[in-house]
């Protein structure tokens, strides 16, 4: 027998527990409706966050980015644990980062503006080269590129490609001397909706340099199973 103050809960026609079942595979897509949310995803995974990270990353408040996580939470998308007075935040699993990138070339297939919104955020992307992970493999086995990872050094310490230098996005231009001259330089950072790298590779072609950027990120990367390393920043290219 079903307690009296559960009876609401319980569906009383096959009709009604469809619609339960389907609003409960609905809570997943409405965890991710919201664009906000849809960043915070992307942000962790690349890592580990705080909700005060998260917070700086995605430009809102502690609380409205409490709430966002919140509801990602409930969702089983992210889980979190305590560390002082800190709350930190993951991806639930990988299965929530196939999900993802699911939404996100969905929506770039199906959503014609799209583009241009892409193109109001990234900017001109016409005179950028790429270079697909099956290149960058073969040239790193052969020594002839230098990869750098553009990204916050926090994300770079949870994961980063073999031998990739970190330059910052706020250190790109001290440090862009630094880089060896004679090789090919491969910027990389997020995904491909990230900004970071097509800012440094504009910063490189500026210096007379030849780069091009990686057209994944390192979730991608990692996800088709390249090698990834786990470290603290290296030493710089002149040995500082």
């Amino acid at each position: 027998m079903v307690p009296v103050d559960q009876e609401a809960d319980v569906p009383s026609t096959r009709r009604d527990a469809k619609n339960a079942l389907f609003d409960g595979f609905g809570r997943i897509a409405a965890a991710l409706g919201s664009g906000r949310r849809a960043e915070i995803v992307e942000v962790l995974a690349q890592g580990e966050r705080s909700v005060e990270q998260v917070a700086t990353e995605i430009d809102q408040s502690v609380a409205n980015t409490s709430h966002h996580l919140r509801t990602l939470a409930r969702a089983g998308l992210v889980a979190s644990r305590r560390e002082g007075t800190h709350v930190h935040y993951r991806l639930a699993s990988d299965k929530v980062l196939e999900v993802w990138l699911a939404v996100r070339g969905l929506a770039a297939e199906q959503l014609a503006e799209l583009d241009a919104l892409a193109d109001a955020y990234l900017g001109d992307r016409s005179q950028i080269d790429e270079i697909d992970r099956e290149e960058l493999l073969a040239r790193l086995e052969h020594g002839d590129v230098v990869v750098i990872d553009v990204r916050p050094t926090g994300e770079y310490a949870a994961g980063h490609l073999p031998g990739a230098i970190s330059v910052p996005p706020e250190e790109i231009d001290e440090l862009l001397d630094e880089l060896p001259a004679d090789r090919e330089i491969v910027a990389y950072c997020r995904g491909p909706y990230c900004v970071y790298a097509d800012d440094a590779i504009r910063r490189l072609a500026a210096h007379g340099r030849s780069a091009r950027r990686l057209r994944e990120g390192v979730p991608e990367w990692r996800r088709l199973g390249g090698p990834v390393e786990v470290s603290a920043p290296g030493p710089r290219p002149d040995g500082g």
